[in-house]
């Protein structure tokens, strides 16, 4: 897309889904955070929880992918420097890496434990591989770093949100938030 053909702002269905999806895996960090730590009887519990919300978070982020590159994304603002925007390019590219990478991880990985993920109705989610330990301890390995990298990569990403909605109003902000255009 030129500069001329992209939108002000992101699609309806690109919005709704980021705000959908924000909280979403604002729990998963946390869930996945009292995994580690928890012994406790509510651990079937967030375990459960925290498989069933991964998988749908990965069917959303997939229709979010394909709506980003079907729709494009609204120019950032001309006089951003040249920097900023590699940077924002980068870390936007690096949350739909990670949005994608922790929920197959986690389906890997619980299939390298010989690990059924619950599906609907009885029906189970096919494994990726067959169980292996050595995997299964790679994977776990990869799955909690990657967590902590994505926790980081959302704390900077609310940050620069934050700053260009409260400081900088250059209408990026805009370009993603929910309200009608005045």
């Amino acid at each position: 897309m030129t500069p001329s053909t992209r939108p002000m702002r992101f699609s309806l269905p690109a919005r709704v889904l980021h705000w959908l999806m924000a909280p979403a895996i604002f729990v998963m960090l946390l869930l996945g955070s009292g995994l580690v730590t928890t012994v406790s009887i509510w651990r079937p519990l967030l375990l459960d929880t925290h498989k069933t919300l991964g998988m749908l978070l990965l069917l959303l982020v997939l229709l979010r992918l394909a709506i980003r590159l079907t729709r494009g994304a609204p120019a950032l603002p001309s006089n951003m420097p040249g920097w900023q925007r590699g940077l924002a390019h980068l870390s936007h590219w690096l949350l739909y890496g990670l949005m994608l990478a922790m929920p197959l991880i986690g389906w890997a990985m619980l299939s390298a434990a010989g690990y059924p993920l619950p599906g609907i109705g009885g029906w189970h989610v096919p494994a990726l591989m067959a169980p292996d330990v050595v995997r299964y301890a790679l994977l776990r390995h990869a799955h909690g770093v990657l967590g902590r990298v994505f926790f980081w990569v959302i704390l900077v990403h609310l940050c620069a949100g934050l700053a260009h909605a409260l400081l900088l109003r250059d209408g990026v902000f805009n370009s993603m938030a929910l309200r009608l255009r005045r």
